[in-house]
């Protein structure tokens, strides 16, 4: 039921725009005579600000979205549209550059380089786009460590930390862009339930900001916690 102004006169309840649109997305992976059809004319809208879970049995396409959404893979048909822009349409030049200032992604291992610090991990894609002075790059590395509370670790190599303070470094460094989309496949797959869960808080946390999180999960108490939930299976939405 709309909202009511004190005057008796029904409010409209705003709609927030669509970031991303997948329209008819079909994939298909050949190695030499086989095809195998990861996604078969998929349609999604994710709202801006909106906090989306993707689940599924293993081999049902969850993953292929996430790669279709960040630009990561290119689909074999339909539209990819990300922030009104035709991402599938990019050259691959343009494509990273897009990737490196508007998407976040935290992968389920971490990936994180050992030789590098925590601080040192988290301002490489700053250093990598060039953003700023080295002053500033180090000042949003600190801030974005500070705000997944590693702000009192940022001299320690990666063997020095926890899987869940790892897992923070990954996500302090998907932010160093500022990104208007943070995506996770399977980012709490390497912790244990409670570090899962404070993940979570996290990306809850960032989501109130107004960041659009979109994240893989094969747990359906983490995918709870989500606005809402996409359920794939053998390549199409079946709920959601």
């Amino acid at each position: 039921m709309p909202a009511e102004k004190s005057g008796g006169v029904a409010e409209a309840i705003p709609t927030r725009a669509p970031l991303i649109e997948l329209r008819g997305v079909g994939k298909v992976y050949r190695t030499g005579k086989l095809e195998y059809a990861a996604l078969r004319g998929v349609d999604l809208t994710i709202a801006e600000g909106d906090m989306v879970a993707v689940v599924g049995p293993s081999g049902s396409g969850k993953t292929t979205i996430l790669n279709m959404v960040t630009g990561i893979d290119r689909p074999t048909e339909g539209e990819v549209e990300v922030g009104r822009l035709r991402i599938d349409t990019m050259h691959e030049d343009e494509l990273a550059a897009w990737r490196g200032e508007n998407v976040g992604i935290v992968f389920q291992f971490f990936q994180l380089l050992p030789t590098l610090t925590a601080l040192e991990n988290a301002v490489l894609p700053l250093d990598f786009a060039h953003r700023g002075s080295k002053r500033e790059r180090m000042e949003r590395a600190r801030h974005n460590l500070d705000l997944v509370g590693l702000g009192d670790k940022l001299d320690h190599m990666p063997a020095e930390l926890s899987g869940g303070e790892q897992q923070r470094v990954a996500i302090a460094r998907a932010l160093a862009t500022d990104p208007k989309l943070v995506v996770g496949d399977e980012p709490t797959g390497n912790l244990d339930t409670q570090t899962a869960a404070e993940m979570l808080d996290v990306l809850e946390r960032l989501n109130e900001r107004g960041t659009t999180i979109l994240y893989v999960t094969h747990d359906r108490d983490l995918a709870a916690r989500a606005h809402r939930t996409v359920t794939i299976r053998d390549g199409l939405v079946v709920a959601g």
